[in-house]
């Protein structure tokens, strides 16, 4: 039995630090003019062997002796207590914080990828402190001095993780049917009962402390989305000087039996008069709570992108040492040719990687944006930058995951009868990667999610920016460059089109607004994979001679991209202009 190799990809993610950093109002950001190359490539390097070496063997660990519930008490998998000691040791939790609760003050553009490596060496072990992350953003964003300064800098160093407790028996998505209420107490705190299902990193046994971020009812509230409060619920209570107090009233249920990601538990927890606090404004919670999803939604795009690397480096591997059947310009004579040397094994290698390298790179300008969005000084810059994270959030989490799943799969097959054994772990990768498309919102909701509310606000035609956007920024006079730049032009028209025709449904015809969403969003999708593929090839041309062998090969992978992908984007408008009659009229025996 072999578990799969993984190398960190520290050159792409350096060349895209280095000469993809042309975003202007990004490079505005005061706080981020230390941030250098010198820096953030010490960073990777030693994120990479973290990662290699520690992260790694502990996929399979996890996979093979999932978390268990002893005595109401959940133990994670042989190996990971050792990892995690060494992991907050070392500051890793701590990367993308604010330096005022002791974090290290990193942007988006370098944390993004410290997610991608953590996705690529072990998903389940990622989890753990993934939501602490997430907590860490929506407490700093929406509770008060006190709150903050009592809790930051312990889920800062990692010594306590969080959660987001949203999902219940009765409501997924839904969840203006949740049935947990909060009941106000005469010191202001709230007393919580009810009980949510699926909650990743629920309970464990690698932090003194767990927050759960609670949405619930108060005893008064409105009924649906609009009476919802959120909640901070402290596995132990959090005495005056910060020490831990008593237990409160949590406790573990049950750990999810799952097909994939073993190691991370995924636990029912049962709220009996648990202490909690309220943050942010009362029954505004879901709009608190919208910061930690929106930023995870895009982290769960980055673990299937990061899955993907994964397969994709152990499919190069294996068709360079596997041999089988003779290639059409077979230079053996005495037997078999490598599966590389065959047409349709380099096409599968060559979608995954002109997939994977275009998806990086997407989400490099989108990290860029989102640190706009945060901390540019002029509003109307910052609003843009928001706009065009909220369009493309939807897009990346459902893209990087959909992808992620076609290319898992290829790497299965390309590994023949061996992908779909034990043996090489390839199968895991696909398991492991399963549950993306379908949590922090399936990806059909995503889908609904950017037609029927981010392509059009309040103030603003959104999708009209973007494309506008997209063409100023493809306005490059390159000979070289022309080929691509005029097939992206068609593309780009087709999605104009297609935008023009949502747009009418929407006023028109809902269904047909509703059958079209998965293909629109692929198609905008596959679009603005190619829009970065551009920005890349646009510094190859220029700099080639710099560094003849990295830009060629972009190139031809590029090209790749350009011929055997991209033509998707049109396949997806042509079915889904179809209508929806013959399917809302269809009747089901």
């Amino acid at each position: 039995f072999r578990m799969p190799n993984y190398i960190a990809p520290v050159e792409d993610m350096m060349f895209l630090f280095d000469k993809l950093r042309n975003n202007k109002n990004y490079n505005e950001i005061e706080k981020y003019k230390e941030v250098n190359s010198e820096l953030v490539k010490n960073i990777l390097d030693e994120a990479a062997k973290l990662n290699q070496n520690i992260i790694l063997p502990l996929a399979k660990i996890g996979d093979e002796n999932p978390t268990v519930l002893e005595n109401g008490v959940v133990r994670t998998p042989p190996g990971y207590r050792e990892a995690y000691t060494k992991f907050i040791e070392d500051g890793w939790t701590s990367l993308s914080c604010d330096p005022k609760y002791g974090g290290q003050g990193m942007p988006k553009t370098v944390s993004a990828f410290f997610d991608e490596m953590l996705s690529s060496a072990s998903l389940s072990f990622k989890l753990y402190s993934e939501l602490s992350i997430g907590a860490y953003n929506c407490i700093n964003h929406h509770a008060s001095e006190e709150i903050k300064n009592k809790y930051l800098p312990k889920i800062v160093e990692g010594k306590w993780s969080g959660t987001m407790c949203l999902t219940e028996p009765v409501c997924g998505t839904d969840l203006g049917l949740l049935k947990t209420k909060a009941e106000e107490q005469s010191n202001g705190s709230y007393k919580i009962n009810g009980q949510k299902i699926f909650i990743t990193s629920g309970d464990h046994d690698l932090t003194e402390n767990i927050i759960h971020l609670v949405i619930a009812r108060a005893t008064d509230s409105p009924k649906g989305t609009k009476g919802i409060s959120l909640f901070l619920v402290p596995k132990f209570k959090v005495n005056e000087d910060g020490s831990l107090g008593p237990r409160n009233g949590i406790s573990t249920g049950s750990i999810e039996s799952k097909m994939g990601i073993k190691g991370s538990a995924t636990c029912v927890l049962n709220f009996d008069d648990a202490e909690g606090y309220m943050i942010g404004p009362k029954n505004k919670g879901l709009n608190s709570m919208f910061t930690m999803m929106n930023l995870e939604r895009i982290v769960v795009g980055i673990q299937g992108l990061g899955i993907s690397e994964t397969a994709y480096q152990n499919s190069l591997s294996y068709a360079k040492e596997r041999k089988q059947g003779k290639s059409n310009n077979s230079k053996s004579t005495n037997g078999a040719d490598y599966i590389i040397e065959h047409a349709d094994i380099r096409k599968s290698l060559l979608n995954m990687k002109s997939i994977i390298e275009g998806e990086r790179a997407l989400c490099f300008w989108l990290s860029q944006q989102t640190e706009v969005s945060l901390y540019h000084n002029d509003e109307k810059i910052k609003k843009e930058a928001s706009d065009f994270v909220s369009l493309m959030t939807p897009v990346v989490k459902t893209m990087f995951t959909d992808l992620g799943m076609e290319i898992t799969s290829d790497a299965m097959q390309v590994h023949g009868g061996y992908g779909y054994t034990k043996d090489q772990g390839i199968e895991q990768l696909y398991r492991d990667n399963r549950i993306t498309p379908i949590y922090e919102g399936t990806n059909s909701v995503q889908a609904i999610d950017l037609v029927f509310r981010k392509l059009i606000n309040k103030n603003d035609d959104v999708i009209d920016k973007y494309i506008n956007m997209i063409k100023k920024d493809i306005n490059i006079e390159n000979q070289k460059l022309k080929p691509f730049i005029d097939d992206f032009n068609n593309n780009l028209e087709i999605l104009k089109t297609f935008t023009d025709w949502i747009k009418d449904k929407l006023q028109n015809s809902k269904d047909d607004a509703s059958a079209a969403c998965n293909d629109y969003l692929k198609t905008l999708g596959f679009v603005s994979i190619a829009h970065s593929w551009i920005k890349v090839l646009e510094v190859c041309f220029k700099e080639y001679d710099n560094n003849k062998d990295f830009y060629e090969d972009k190139i031809q992978t590029a090209k790749f991209y350009f011929k055997r992908v991209l033509p998707r984007a049109e396949s997806h408008f042509k079915t889904a202009t179809s209508g929806s009659d013959y399917i809302m009229n269809f009747k089901f025996n």
